[in-house]
């Protein structure tokens, strides 16, 4: 049985491996935040498990069973911060630290019930996709805001991150997943953003902001 420790590094494998298919020591210390010869002791443990392979100044890569655990951690997370969302009324700035705790029971009817309880999303709160049981995980094919050229309408269906400062702004924004956005100009010193939103408030968003927001064509 995985402790907490374990399902939090497999977790961020997981994480890293949506961004990068190598991943090194290097980047899962900084992601957990701790010192290398720490993860490198926790690799050998995932691999007498045999759910990643790691050979010295090689990447890790997650094995097919090392990916089926990490998603089942992820499923139990997102499921649980729409749940709070949806069931709860949390605001989606507020779930993310409690479902850090919830992820970690290991009844498996728990999250059945509450995948049910839901109707089965496909999404979480930030429409980052939910892994279904077998540890399978839709993909998503879109692009972020800042690759939209002007006069093209869009709406926003996920974000690249879910940080509380992220977040926070799009509520002070009072901006959300389904909201559709029209990019007028773009500043071409800064590529700062002049936009509509749902085709009556007019707003500047900065690059960074508009990189975070993913989205689809109308």
């Amino acid at each position: 049985m995985a402790t907490i420790t374990i399902e939090n590094y497999l977790k961020a494998l997981f994480n890293l491996n949506q961004e990068s298919s190598t991943i090194s020591l290097t980047d899962l210390s900084k992601e957990m935040n701790v010192s290398a010869p720490t993860v490198n002791n926790m690799i050998k443990k995932l691999q007498d498990k045999g759910w990643v392979e790691y050979q010295k100044y090689k990447p890790i890569k997650l094995t097919n069973e090392g990916a089926v655990q990490a998603a089942a951690i992820i499923r139990k997370h997102r499921l649980t911060e729409i749940f709070l969302v949806k069931i709860m009324g949390f605001g989606w700035e507020e779930v993310h630290d409690i479902a850090e705790q919830i992820e970690h029971i290991k009844s498996e009817s728990f999250f059945d019930r509450m995948d049910e309880l839901l109707g089965f999303p496909k999404t979480d709160p930030h429409g980052s996709p939910i892994p279904d049981k077998k540890g399978q995980i839709m993909e998503q094919h879109f692009r972020t805001l800042s690759q939209i050229q002007p006069n093209t309408e869009v709406n926003i269906v996920a974000l690249k991150n879910s940080s509380f400062e992220l977040l926070d702004y799009l509520n002070n924004k009072k901006i959300k997943l389904g909201d559709t956005v029209q990019i007028i100009t773009i500043e071409p010193f800064d590529k700062s953003c002049s936009i509509l939103l749902n085709d009556s408030i007019q707003m500047t968003m900065t690059q960074q902001v508009c990189s975070c927001l993913m989205v689809v064509e109308d």
